[in-house]
């Protein structure tokens, strides 16, 4: 895998790793990826490890409508009326615009690395 494409994906794996939107599922694909590449960085096991990550990332993006789903519903006892309103508003603004997944740090990390591979349009 040339540099360029490895920094992209490691850039991203990292955000996975951490970020408090991941779920646990994606936290452990994304620091599994992160030491699998750290024992074995030729590029049969870069490309492995990238195609692992990539198939638990699958469907796990929260789409566009989900979001909105979210805002209009539990969000309001989560976050309260007034953050669940303006959430609404910028997902629905979002989705006009032509997004088609979340915006939070976690699933546009995934989605990039999605579509980057080919495996959704963004």
């Amino acid at each position: 895998m040339e540099k360029e494409l490895f920094d992209y994906v490691a850039e991203r794996a990292e955000v996975l790793a951490t970020n408090d939107a991941s779920t646990q599922v994606t936290k452990d694909a994304a620091a599994a990826w992160e030491a699998a590449v750290a024992a074995d960085a030729s590029d049969e096991a870069v490309a492995a490890a990238t195609d692992k990550l990539l198939d638990v990332l699958e469907g796990r993006p929260t789409t566009i409508d989900g979001v909105i789903a979210f805002a209009e519903g539990s969000a309001k006892q989560l976050m309260g009326e007034e953050v669940a309103a303006a959430m609404l508003a910028e997902q629905l603004k979002r989705k006009e615009a032509g997004a088609k997944y979340c915006n939070c740090p976690s699933c546009t990390a995934a989605s990039e690395l999605l579509a980057k591979f080919g495996r959704i349009e963004l």
